[in-house]
């Protein structure tokens, strides 16, 4: 039997969020992992574990935005895949040794039940391309499970076979075929990152346990906590807005590639450096009396990196036209790195903070209307709080360089333009 739903978009249901906060004890596991060993090799362990998840992850809000769990039925295969979820992340600190299988074991029950769930969507073509999707996830969750038996580089090889076969599937399979509903698909994911960014907060506490309250480490942690909030002013402030109206406005054959992009690549780098910067707000806290806390550092430039070049890369999927502007500041915070490094991670937070609220003044500055760019070329430009529109333009870029922040806007546009370029070139 398969499950019909209205055309009219729907919204995130209740068991969706149930859903989402174990996935996010899986973040949570993550971050501490990371935490305990903030080294190379564990963060490319990190990356196979979370690449892996966050697939997964992606696929049933894929799965939720066309077959939505209103049926009993459909509620109770979800609470089995939360239940595959909990096993995986209770599997995470030792996923690369004793509990290798446990973790296969339980994200083979999450592939199979989102598998099983798609089938009862009614759409035809969403059926063929979940043909040829079904067997790829269902061999990628087989070499998980076939790590668990193995050690040494059979192990890591089986885990990265899975972790790049995951990402290029899009290729191989008909994406086009999935419709997306644009209200819902954008909530889900920003439920997602309110989520996340709240276990960073958590974080926080974290690092703390069991050591008396500082002046030192509170200040850590109001650096760390308003870094986050920084965060969630970046994407709650109209981003979220402007990417539902842009999924809106693409047309069926491209919506699920724009869809797949933003709130897939992109989101992995998102998420990914929330990971790391909980993780490096716990070794500040560790780190806090050393002279040359030399990892925390590196941590909190790795997260800043992730996070500011995947809210860049969003907004350029989308056609967002402050996209270059978050990729100069992602530039500009790789600096701080040498901060970090050289004094403290207490003061490259402070730094970071500053180039972060830097940026928020800038893109506020350029969403404010501009009376003086109100003709471009004889045509009329009508700029809003969410963006530029330019009526009768081919592209709203062309007045912006009149403005008072032409340099940084021109070097941004071309930034974009190559990124758009790419995207839609993409099949």
């Amino acid at each position: 039997m398969s499950t019909r739903v209205a055309p009219t978009d729907i919204r995130v249901s209740s068991v969706e969020l149930f859903f989402d906060l174990v996935f996010v004890f899986a973040i949570t596991q993550l971050t501490t992992l990371l935490a305990q060993d903030p080294t190379i090799i564990g963060l490319v362990r990190i990356v196979l574990i979370f690449g892996n998840i966050w697939w997964m992850y992606g696929g049933y809000a894929w799965l939720t935005n066309a077959v939505p769990p209103r049926e009993p039925a459909l509620r109770l295969l979800i609470l089995v895949g939360m239940a595959g979820f909990l096993i995986v992340a209770l599997a995470i600190p030792h996923a690369f040794g004793d509990s290798g299988v446990v973790f296969g074991l339980g994200y083979l029950v999450v592939t199979v039940v989102h598998t099983g769930m798609f089938l009862r969507t009614s759409e035809e073509s969403a059926l063929r391309a979940l043909g040829r999707l079904g067997p790829f996830n269902a061999i990628s969750a087989l070499l998980l499970l076939l790590a668990g038996f193995t050690d040494g580089a059979v192990r890591w090889t089986l885990w990265s076979a899975s972790f790049v076969l995951h990402w290029i599937t899009p290729y191989f399979i008909p994406v086009s075929g999935f419709s997306i509903r644009a209200a819902h698909f954008v909530e889900r994911h920003g439920l997602i990152i309110l989520i996340a960014l709240g276990e960073s907060v958590v974080a926080l506490g974290m690092g703390l346990a069991g050591r008396d309250l500082r002046p030192g480490f509170i200040l850590t942690s109001v650096l760390g906590l308003s870094v986050a909030a920084a965060l969630w002013w970046l994407y709650f402030d109209g981003e979220d807005e402007r990417a539902e109206r842009a999924l809106h406005g693409a047309d069926r054959a491209r919506s699920p590639w724009l869809a797949l992009y933003a709130f897939g690549y992109a989101f992995f780098a998102i998420l990914g450096g929330i990971i790391v910067l909980a993780a490096g707000v716990i070794a500040c806290h560790r780190a806090f009396r050393a002279t040359r806390p030399g990892v925390s550092g590196m941590v909190s430039r790795g997260w800043w990196r992730h996070v500011r070049r995947g809210v860049g890369v969003v907004s350029a999927t989308l056609g967002h036209w402050t996209a270059g502007v978050r990729l100069i500041v992602a530039l500009l915070a790789l600096s701080t790195g040498l901060v970090g490094l050289a004094v403290s991670a207490v003061a490259q937070l402070g730094v970071l903070l500053a180039i972060l609220g830097g940026g928020v003044v800038a893109e506020s500055q350029m969403a404010r209307p501009q009376t003086k760019a109100g003709r471009c070329e004889g045509r009329p430009v009508v700029t809003t709080r969410q963006g530029v529109r330019a009526e009768s333009l081919s592209h709203p870029w062309q007045c912006l360089d009149k403005v008072w922040l032409g340099p940084i806007i021109k070097f941004a546009c071309k930034i974009r333009e190559g990124t758009r370029i790419f995207i839609t070139s993409s099949p």
